[in-house]
């Protein structure tokens, strides 16, 4: 009962925290107040801890790693989220992951504790599949992976919106081009090369971070993959078996290492490699959370239904 009181505390006490933190980190994008984003990292952090203490706790109670069911998996997700969040801060780079790992956290944070998954709230004895030491092995690579690989096409669709706006200002200037040419004002020009260069700038790191992101997501992907044929020849007598999970996790690895071998063709590289990375983005939720809506297959004990 304490330990059940104590991780309902926690849960709420971390998705506060976060709350805070989104809306103060928008103000620091818009007027660049340092109190406020040193405020907002170490708000993270907190929910970091927070999310930490929850994990540890159901650990304790429940008497295995929390990873057996939808919400479990969920939480630790956003804890995923919240890592990915504060590395940066502590290695002192500078974070292009803020805008996106906040508002992560908070979403699937949210769906967890929403009414939706109210039955699996309370821990429940392992089925005998998932009673195996392989579950934190596989199960927590596999959560990892998704949380690195959403960051990284998440920074891909940012460098996407990023390049087609700059192509729209450069057709409407195209446009506007004959009918300012006898009316030349050189102040109408003067910001330009500098604006073009910060975004030129601003796109090339995007490119980096995802690339560097999704290349750890994908290692990450392949361990949790190799660790999951293994457990599935123990439990079921086969390293294989197209499963609706199975088969979606064989889509995702496939289409980011599609984008992996593009990163290798200079001429691909950029807003090219990114659409590949975006498509990533939806395969992704397929795997993990549109295959669980099934409820069928080997894996359908992470499913779950809508209360009603």
């Amino acid at each position: 009962m304490i330990f059940a009181t104590l991780e309902h505390i926690l849960t709420h006490i971390s998705f506060s925290i976060i709350s805070i933190v989104i809306p103060t980190h928008l103000m620091t994008l818009v007027y660049e107040i340092v109190g406020l984003c040193d405020s907002s990292e170490k708000g993270m952090i907190a929910t970091f801890l927070c999310i930490t203490g929850l994990l540890v706790t159901r650990w304790i109670y429940s008497g295995h790693v929390p990873l057996s069911d939808l919400y479990e998996s969920l939480m630790f997700l956003s804890w995923s989220f919240s890592l990915i969040h504060i590395v940066p801060y502590f290695r002192n780079y500078k974070s292009y992951f803020s805008t996106i790992t906040a508002p992560s956290a908070i979403l699937t944070q949210g769906f967890a504790t929403s009414g939706l998954l109210t039955k699996m709230h309370q821990s429940a004895i392992l089925v005998p599949a998932l009673q195996s030491r392989w579950l934190m092995m596989h199960v927590s690579m596999m959560l990892l992976s998704y949380a690195a690989l959403l960051c990284g096409s998440l920074l891909s669709i940012t460098l996407l919106v990023i390049t087609f706006k700059r192509n729209m200002d450069v057709i409407g200037k195209t446009k506007n081009f004959l009918m300012s040419a006898f009316s030349f004002d050189e102040t109408q020009y003067l910001n330009v090369p500098l604006t073009n260069y910060h975004r030129y700038q601003l796109t090339q790191r995007l490119d980096h971070w995802s690339y560097r992101v999704i290349g750890l997501g994908f290692t990450l992907l392949t361990i949790g993959i190799l660790s999951g044929a293994v457990w599935a020849n123990e439990a079921w007598g086969s390293y294989w078996n197209w499963d609706p999970k199975e088969t979606w996790a064989f889509i995702t690895w496939t289409v980011f290492a599609i984008y992996l071998h593009t990163r290798t063709n200079k001429n691909l590289q950029g807003a090219n490699s990114a659409i590949v990375a975006s498509m990533g983005f939806l395969i992704i939720w397929i795997c993990y959370f549109g295959v669980n809506l099934l409820g069928r297959g080997l894996h359908s004990y992470g499913s779950f239904t809508l209360n009603t």
